[in-house]
């Protein structure tokens, strides 16, 4: 059973990463390029099965702290985070590829972003372990419901180095939920691995002057269609595991506040700087601008307009699209496209071509 971008979600995805088995599926979207060539280089290398009938056993070792590519010396020095976090050296295996595929998230919008370190989690500890086996348990329950694709995935999510330490030690909680304000429903959001500009976003610059970012394994199973300004905080049905903003090309993994827990795991932090304002890059076309030649109304307008013809839930919906934008959320085109969606091209139209008269009247 295929994903939406074409890529088979196999067994393995729930193996528990170690020096020997970098977690399948990262980066291997169909919009490859050369940085999910190196990962496939790598985990042959590594001995990562292809075989769709993998199984991880409950009994499978952790490696230990200074394990394949963390030296005793890296262990101890230039450590970004205390407790359950262990620095990779740069150059080992893994640590080149998570580095690989975050700047090229960065380049691909112009941004240029220096990582300054990746820890991994180790863990350690009842409740960390408890929180692993969780997550295998929910892993292999997916996959079984989904007939055998759980659609585990690579996704990031930005925050303080104090709530990712936390998150890293307890558990995702309410405080994560609060930052999102609501605008794809009650949940975690989180962007693709090819995506992490749009969870730097939500990344806060430390006293040394590092963000931070969790790249998590995510259970996705079957995803649905998320609007803006949905009140959802669970799957609308027992079909569905978790949500996105598109089914095509997903920016946003939305999981549910009732599943942040148990279909979440993270796995590493990368530390980074990059250039104070970040949201003025998200979403940005590579391509060149086409400037419109339509009639302008300025947005304000328009929704006031609108609002004589339009239900009011209808035009509470308009302007939390129109809040989205101003807050660089979406941007400008996926507005006007949510507007089209809504109020119908009929009457847009009708209300620019007035507006367009009544200024040639005054």
């Amino acid at each position: 059973m295929e994903n939406s971008n074409g890529d088979q979600c196999r067994s393995s995805s729930t193996q528990m990463p170690n020096s020997h088995s970098f977690p399948h599926g990262f980066g291997t979207s169909a919009s490859n390029t050369s940085s999910e060539n190196l990962f496939d280089e790598r985990s042959r290398q590594m001995g990562v099965e292809e075989s769709a009938s993998e199984t991880v056993s409950d009994q499978e070792p952790l490696v230990s702290d200074c394990e394949s590519g963390v030296s005793g010396t890296s262990c101890e020095q230039f450590q970004l985070f205390d407790d359950g976090l262990v620095r990779l050296v740069e150059g080992d295996t893994v640590y080149e590829i998570i580095k690989r595929r975050f700047v090229l998230g960065f380049d691909s919008l112009g941004v240029q972003a220096s990582v300054e370190g990746i820890h991994r989690n180790d863990f350690g500890g009842v409740m960390r372990q408890a929180r692993l086996n969780s997550f295998r348990v929910y892993a292999q329950a997916v996959e079984k419901k989904c007939g055998g694709n759980a659609n585990a995935k690579y996704a990031w999510y930005g925050a303080s180095k104090d709530e990712i330490a936390q998150i890293v030690s307890n558990g995702f909680g309410h405080r994560g939920l609060s930052r999102n304000n609501g605008l794809y429903g009650g949940g975690v959001y989180l962007s693709p691995d090819n995506s992490p500009l749009e969870s730097a976003c939500n990344s806060i610059v430390d006293k040394d002057g590092l963000r931070h970012l969790l790249l998590c394994r995510v259970i996705l199973g079957k995803a649905e269609l998320v609007q803006i300004g949905s009140e959802q905080c669970h799957p609308s049905s027992d079909e569905f595991d978790s949500g996105v903003d598109n089914l095509s090309a997903p920016r946003k993994y939305i999981v549910w506040s009732t599943h942040m827990n148990t279909h979440i795991l993270p796995e590493f932090v990368v530390s980074f700087r990059a250039p104070p304002c970040l949201a003025g890059f998200v979403r940005i076309n590579p391509k060149p601008t086409i400037v419109p030649t339509s009639p302008w109304v300025p947005f304000s307008i328009l929704i006031s307009v609108l609002s004589k013809f339009l239900p009011p839930p209808t035009v509470s919906l308009i302007n939390k699209y129109h809040e989205a934008h101003k807050a660089k959320k979406i941007s400008r085109n996926e507005m006007i496209q949510r507007f089209r969606q809504i109020a119908g091209d009929k009457l847009l139209i009708a209300v620019i071509k007035k507006f367009k008269a009544k200024v040639l009247i005054l």
